[in-house]
């Protein structure tokens, strides 16, 4: 379905602009139809059907584009793969999926699982000049992809995304971002983030070309922003953080960029400040959302005001959203709670997983596992993930807070904030802390400079020092549960 109102759509109204570069060669909206005709002719005569799953393991690129294209000409369920994965991690999601086939890159770790049909597909062609193709595949609450969790927190699930959930989406993403023909879309967060992945659909629908970036390094983000003339594109904060602390920004010509989206993880203020400076004209958006929903809020450019710039701003039309107590009862402006919400973004079910599917739903309502509130006029506010919240000596600590604070710290490069075991008070903060270049601070120094400005019980009473960066997602977000399950080992966390 999604296919016939994204790149048919631009086939149709937009034939002769430029949809994407593949190998140096830029292809418009018809000939990349034509091309992807091509390409799900030949998934069709290796035996791919509607409902069978194709796993992709790419790194950012246009052939990755072109796959879940005719993946989804075709009815076939894309399972985009993390990067990042292990290949014991590849092969959990592989044997879990059961995938008719894999595309992967040989850069990429070559999983042990032995899948039916496999291609790697920068040692081998895949299109063929021409072949059968079956009519377009129309049916909205069919499952587009399998979207496996980050597993920030636990196992990663596989994530139900129907045709009408991306479209969705799509609606969603326009709403924020404000697509306009002729515009020029970056893929800089990993495409197979929910983040990114619906970008895909919603730029060929407004007529906007769209780049990728294989791998993200400032200076790379920089040269590709200033040759393409990028006008919109989303990252996650840790990508930002890095681009404010570039040293060679003003070599750059970086004023095409119009919106910048950001989200995925929690934001410091003093980095929103740093991307003012260094992006004074370009409109700011931080977006919302998780993996089972897709984007939920936006904070607007203007409103990113000091009083609400930790807001993730208020729901787009379509979403309904509240916060609730653990009965599910809606809770008043200010108090806080579980985030849930329901819409036609909203997951139809984890994939082979009734029992976390039941219970990912309460009252029609997705639980979001977000602990935050709204104020008076709508706005929302992420406290912490509700596993990420610190019981010390039964005062709450919400780590978003105490990292806020560390982030302001001029020697700061990275923080991440967690509770460890503590025999009197059940748990008590820690901060793992990385440094920029060059720069030292003492664990006294930031303990001082915590004090200044938090409650005592919020203070770390533990500081490590990192000499590399903190471990990730491929999406950006900082790994807590690695950095704390040397404490946790054989342990029974106080918080669930």
């Amino acid at each position: 379905m999604i296919y016939v109102h994204s790149i048919g759509r631009a086939a149709r109204y937009y034939p002769n602009l430029v949809a994407l570069s593949v190998r140096g060669k830029q292809l418009t909206f018809l000939e990349l139809h034509q091309r992807i005709e091509r390409i799900a002719a030949a998934l069709n005569q290796l035996g791919f059907r509607a409902g069978d799953r194709l796993a992709i393991l790419l790194p950012n690129e246009p052939k990755y584009l072109e796959l879940i294209y005719a993946c989804s000409r075709l009815g076939i369920i894309a399972v985009p793969l993390n990067t990042r994965y292990s290949t014991q991690e590849i092969d959990r999601v592989l044997t879990d999926s059961d995938p008719h086939g894999l595309v992967r890159h040989s850069s990429l770790p070559e999983p042990k699982v032995s899948v039916a049909w496999q291609r790697v597909i920068d040692k081998e062609p895949f299109e063929i000049p021409s072949g059968t193709c079956p009519e377009v595949f129309y049916d909205p609450e069919a499952v587009l992809t399998l979207i496996y969790t980050s597993g920030t927190t636990g196992r990663p699930k596989g994530v139900m995304l129907t045709h009408a959930n991306v479209f969705s989406n799509v609606h969603n993403f326009n709403y924020w971002m404000s697509y306009h023909e002729g515009g020029v879309y970056l893929h800089v967060a990993p495409i197979f983030h929910i983040a990114d992945f619906p970008a895909m659909f919603a730029a060929p629908a407004f007529g906007a070309r769209q780049v990728t970036l294989p791998r993200f390094n400032p200076q790379a983000l920089c040269e590709i922003i200033a040759n393409e003339k990028v006008t919109h594109t989303v990252m996650v904060p840790t990508m930002i953080n890095l681009l404010t602390q570039f040293g060679d920004l003003s070599r750059y010509d970086l004023r095409s960029l119009e919106v910048l989206a950001y989200g995925g993880s929690p934001i410091a203020p003093e980095v929103i400040r740093r991307t003012r400076e260094i992006l004074p004209a370009t409109q700011l958006v931080q977006i919302y959302g998780l993996s089972e929903t897709g984007f939920l809020t936006g904070l607007r450019d203007q409103e990113h005001t000091p009083e609400r710039l930790i807001s993730c701003g208020r729901p787009c039309p379509g979403i309904d959203l509240k916060v609730v107590d653990e009965a599910g009862r809606s809770l008043a402006a200010g108090q806080r709670g579980e985030v849930v919400a329901r819409g036609a973004n909203v997951m139809s079910g984890y994939w082979k997983d009734a029992e976390d599917s039941s219970r990912a739903f309460q009252d029609g309502f997705f639980r979001t596992g977000d602990l935050g509130y709204q104020d008076t006029a709508g706005y929302l506010y992420i406290v912490d993930r509700i596993k990420d919240m610190i019981v010390t000596g039964g005062e709450k600590v919400f780590s978003s807070e105490v990292e806020s604070v560390l982030y302001e710290h001029p020697a700061v490069l990275e923080a991440a904030v967690f509770g460890i075991p503590d025999p009197q008070w059940g748990e008590t903060v820690m901060a793992c802390v990385a440094l920029k270049p060059h720069c030292a601070v003492s664990e006294q120094e930031l303990a001082q400079f915590c004090r200044d400005r938090l409650s005592p019980y919020k203070i770390p009473h533990r500081v490590e020092f990192s000499e590399t960066e903190l471990p990730k997602s491929a999406s950006g977000k900082i790994l807590k549960r690695v950095l704390r399950e040397r404490f946790w080992g054989g342990k029974q966390r106080a918080v669930a």
